[in-house]
């Protein structure tokens, strides 16, 4: 009889595995069903500031090593049952599959635990969590590990882009994947009229949100110290740290001395080093299974993923990703803005992120309550991981529910995912 019921579940299971099946609305998403996604353990580095900072002398896939380590020892999930581990990254060569697969092994996983390695510019971190999240609902895995990691200090740079053949720059709209972010958002800013004095103060905000919520500690519980050997860049006397806090969190920053940074793109231009997201360093990874899995293994669960949502639009209006894409992923849940609690939508430019909340309706309370990208950096493989553990852990902290997190994407493309804290 027992053996019956557990086929007639799988069963059920492979019937109901695409999103499109997903029960709609607030209340049904907020149900608990044994064939929940459930998300175990969500956590992350320290971002630190590319080229100067804490991180600025270790390897990307020595960051996502320790993120490893750190999922296994604070999850206590047996290593051999996970069975898949998928990891953004955008910019090392192949998105890094050798040495990632490598860290992976040194962390403890066996090598039984598959790895892959995949690149979607800033939702890198994102895809990586929900391809894991759609092959557990999917029936491919039980068990298998989302992460994200970033070494912007040693691979960010002009040959970070490859050249375009001929093909490529005689087409109209293909030849615009290659124009420089910087110089599109400036003109992002300038055709949609958001001024210099709006993205400034919504920096301002980002900077003493994060400022007021590092102070209080509110970042601890989802960050993993980490023991490294860093340069000193005066002294060139190498020497061991430990890095336990974000270090691109400015204190003090105000509307009036962001209005004193020169603008980075363009002369007259309103787009410059202090209300765009920062170069920085970093790794999150989140343990995703079953709700039945993790009940039967003892897992503690944080919460669940819902659902996913990814768009394309013109590749020079690329900020407007989050636009379009948060939408969708709402219509997939059944659910309205004025539902979701807490909005994570990462901050590539003021100019973008700002448009996007205010084209949305948005109550910008609900918006990086603690900050974002940059107050305290966008490393860009990591990002998406890396919003998955601050959601879970600002919705358990202020007892909230239901979360959504989205951001643009170079090339033109937005992403975005619902999520429900336990």
């Amino acid at each position: 009889m027992a053996k019956a019921q557990q086929r007639l579940s799988q069963v059920q299971s492979h019937l109901a595995s695409s999103e499109a099946d997903i029960p709609r609305g607030r209340e049904n998403i907020l149900e608990k069903s044994p064939e929940d996604v459930v998300v175990t353990c969500a956590l992350r580095t320290p971002l630190t500031r590319g080229g100067k900072g804490g991180f600025k002398d270790t390897a990307a896939a020595d960051l996502l090593a320790h993120t490893f380590r750190s999922l296994i020892s604070h999850s206590r999930i047996d290593p051999n049952l996970v069975e898949d581990v998928s990891v953004g990254n955008v910019l090392a060569p192949g998105a890094g599959a050798t040495e990632y697969r490598a860290a992976a092994l040194v962390a403890g996983f066996p090598e039984t635990t598959a790895v892959k390695t995949l690149n979607r510019q800033c939702s890198s971190g994102l895809q990586a969590c929900v391809d894991i999240a759609n092959a557990i609902r999917g029936g491919m895995i039980d068990i298998g590990v989302g992460a994200g990691v970033e070494s912007m200090s040693s691979q960010y740079g002009p040959g970070a882009v490859s050249e375009f053949s001929e093909l490529l720059d005689n087409h109209p709209e293909a030849k615009n994947c290659k124009v420089p972010m910087g110089a599109l958002s400036e003109q992002m800013a300038s055709d949609r009229k958001i001024t210099r004095g709006v993205q400034d103060a919504f920096a301002a905000r980002s900077f003493q949100k994060a400022e007021a919520a590092q102070k209080a500690g509110k970042f601890r519980d989802e960050i993993s110290p980490m023991k490294v050997k860093w340069v000193d860049p005066k002294t060139e006397e190498e020497k061991e740290i430990v890095v336990d806090k974000d270090d691109g969190i400015r204190a003090g920053m105000t509307v009036e001395s962001l209005g004193k940074i020169k603008p980075a793109f363009k002369k007259d231009g309103s787009i410059h080093a202090g209300n765009a997201s920062q170069v920085s360093d970093g790794a999150a990874a989140v343990l995703l299974m079953k709700r039945s899995t993790a009940e039967r293994l003892g897992q503690t669960i944080l919460g669940k993923f819902v659902c996913s949502s990814v768009v394309g639009v013109k590749p020079l209006l690329m900020g407007i990703g989050p636009w379009k894409a948060i939408p969708v992923a709402l219509e997939k849940a059944g659910i309205g803005k004025e539902e979701v609690d807490v909005w994570e939508i990462n901050e590539a430019f003021a100019s973008q992120c700002v448009w996007c909340v205010q084209q949305l309706g948005l109550d910008e309370a609900k918006v990086n309550p603690n900050g974002g990208a940059i107050a305290f950096g966008h490393p860009l493989g990591c990002t998406g991981a890396r919003q998955v553990a601050t959601l879970f852990n600002e919705l358990r902290r202020t007892g909230k529910k239901v979360g959504v997190t989205s951001m643009c994407v170079g090339t033109g493309m937005g992403m975005a995912a619902v999520w429900v804290k336990e």
